[in-house]
């Protein structure tokens, strides 16, 4: 596990675009798994007005780690947000966009999503394999759409799965624990000090480190980075 840490969410958002756009020129093609949140908002909007053609975005495919049963032109939509924040201002090929239907029936979806998975990425351990993995942390120690009170989804046997919201009760499809963990490289982007004693418990095992579904985030043979602020790691 290796740790970037930056002087502020900003500076985290310009470090990850480095080493994306390295991955992205390195390989022939780039399977990726995003996420939502605030430093990925920032992360596009960096993407598309600084690098929008530095990159052969030709050889990107975009899946999405969890996303939230709503249409694709819902404010929660982690799908709008990225077309809103990267895709409307870059020429990014249609067909390299593989979204999660949010405005479908969501065990229905779950089963869909994991087939077009499964169907176009390579195969590892029995199990399909993503060049990139993006996760954000929540307050609460989730990350993926993996929540606390569901960690079990940590150790399914399916690629995707229906996970609830513990408070607003809303549906969302996430990649399971397995899946992540098969990727070639994972990716944290964490920032602020609301995340700090989280990060804390987690990187020392200490507190209740074993509820937070965050800290099972530990790739069998990839790399594993965790981008953070200097808020939220100053207890490192």
């Amino acid at each position: 596990m290796e740790t970037n840490i930056s002087k502020t969410p900003q500076a985290v958002a310009e470090a990850f675009a480095s080493h994306f756009i390295a991955l992205a020129k390195a390989n022939e093609t780039l399977s990726v798994a995003l996420s939502g949140g605030s430093t990925p908002k920032t992360l596009f909007d960096l993407l598309a007005e600084h690098h929008g053609k530095s990159i052969d975005w030709s050889r990107v495919h975009f899946y999405w780690g969890d996303e939230r049963c709503v249409p694709p032109t819902d404010g929660d939509s982690n799908y709008k947000m990225t077309v809103d924040h990267l895709f409307s201002k870059i020429d990014f090929p249609e067909q390299n966009v593989h979204r999660v239907l949010g405005e479908s029936e969501p065990d229905q979806e779950a089963l869909r999503y994991a087939e077009q998975i499964t169907d176009n990425l390579p195969s590892a351990d029995g199990l399909p394999q993503f060049d990139l993995i993006i996760l954000g942390m929540g307050g609460d120690g989730h990350t993926a759409s993996i929540f606390p009170h569901e960690i079990k989804l940590l150790d399914s046997t399916g690629v995707c799965a229906v996970a609830t919201h513990p408070e607003s009760g809303q549906k969302r499809i996430t990649l399971t624990g397995k899946v992540i963990n098969n990727a070639k490289e994972i990716c944290f982007l964490v920032t602020g000090a609301g995340k700090t004693e989280k990060i804390d418990e987690i990187f020392h095992q200490a507190g209740e480190w074993k509820s937070y579904p965050a800290s099972y985030i530990n790739p069998k043979e990839g790399k594993l980075t965790w981008f953070m602020d200097e808020a939220a790691a100053q207890k490192l």
